[in-house]
C-alpha cells in the first residue's frame, strides 16, 4: 500500500515527562505513512520524555503554543505519562488549542493519561473513551463513558489505554486521520488512479494492436 496519510498535517501535543514510547512510536507510524509532523509545546528548545519512572530522551520542539494554532493543522495526537499531560492540563494555552480541534472538526488520538487535558477543557462528558485504568475515576467524574480496552472509537477521538496497547492504537489512529484528509490531496488521490486506468488501458490497446497484427500475417501466410 501507499502512504496513507500523504500530505497531512499533525500536531503532537507534549510537554516534559511523556511517555517515551507514547510519543516517538505513533510519530515514526504517522511519518511513515507520509504524514507531516510537529512536536508542539509549552516552551522552545527541548522536551524530556520518560519511560515509566525513569528519564527517557529528549525531544526537540518545532513551536510552541504561542506560534500555532489549531487550523494550521489537520489532526492531533495527544502522548501520555504521568507529568507531560498534568502540565498541559494547567494551561489555558493547550487547554484552548485542544478546544479548537474539537471546535473545528479534526480527530484526535490520545492515549494513556493523554485524557486528563481532554477533561480539563470540559470535552469528555458523554463521549466513550478509554485511558490508563489509573484515571478512569477523573474521567468518570468529567462525566465521560470509560471503557477498559484496547482502543475505543468516539466519533473524532480514538482512544487507547497505554504502552501494551500501540499496535492497536496506531493501526486506528492512521485509520482515523486518514478519513480526515486535507481536500487537496483527495483530489489527487482520482488523478492517480485516472492515470493508473490510462496506463492500463494504453497497454490493453497496445495488446489488441499487437494480436491483430499477428492474425492478418498468419492469413497472410
Amino acid at each position: 500500500m501507499g502512504k496513507q496519510l500523504k500530505g497531512l498535517r499533525v500536531a503532537v501535543l507534549a510537554a516534559d515527562g511523556f511517555e517515551q514510547v507514547e510519543l516517538t512510536r505513533p510519530v515514526k507510524k504517522l511519518r511513515r505513512e507520509g504524514a507531516r509532523v510537529e512536536i508542539i509545546s509549552l516552551r522552545a528548545g527541548s522536551i524530556r520524555g520518560m519511560n515509566l519512572l525513569l528519564p527517557g530522551k529528549k525531544v526537540g520542539v518545532d513551536a510552541t503554543l504561542r506560534e500555532v494554532k489549531a487550523a494550521d493543522y489537520d489532526a492531533l495526537l495527544l502522548p501520555g505519562g504521568f507529568v507531560n499531560p498534568d502540565l498541559l492540563r494547567q494551561s489555558e494555552l493547550a487547554r484552548e488549542f485542544v478546544l479548537d480541534f474539537e471546535r473545528l472538526g479534526r480527530p484526535v488520538a490520545v492515549i494513556c493519561h493523554g485524557p486528563w487535558l481532554l477533561a480539563s477543557a470540559d470535552l469528555v462528558r458523554g463521549r466513550r473513551i478509554t485511558s490508563w485504568p489509573g484515571i478512569q475515576d477523573d474521567l468518570r467524574n468529567a462525566g465521560a463513558i470509560w471503557e477498559d480496552t484496547p482502543v475505543v472509537r468516539d466519533g473524532t477521538w480514538v482512544s487507547s489505554r497505554g504502552p501494551h496497547d500501540l499496535v492497536a492504537f496506531e493501526k486506528a489512529m492512521v485509520s482515523l486521520f486518514a478519513e480526515h484528509l486535507p481536500a487537496s490531496q483527495l483530489r489527487e488521490r482520482p488523478k492517480e488512479a485516472r492515470s493508473w486506468l490510462r496506463w492500463l488501458a494504453g497497454g490493453l490497446a497496445v495488446a489488441a494492436l499487437g494480436y491483430k497484427l499477428r492474425e492478418r500475417g498468419a492469413l497472410a501466410v
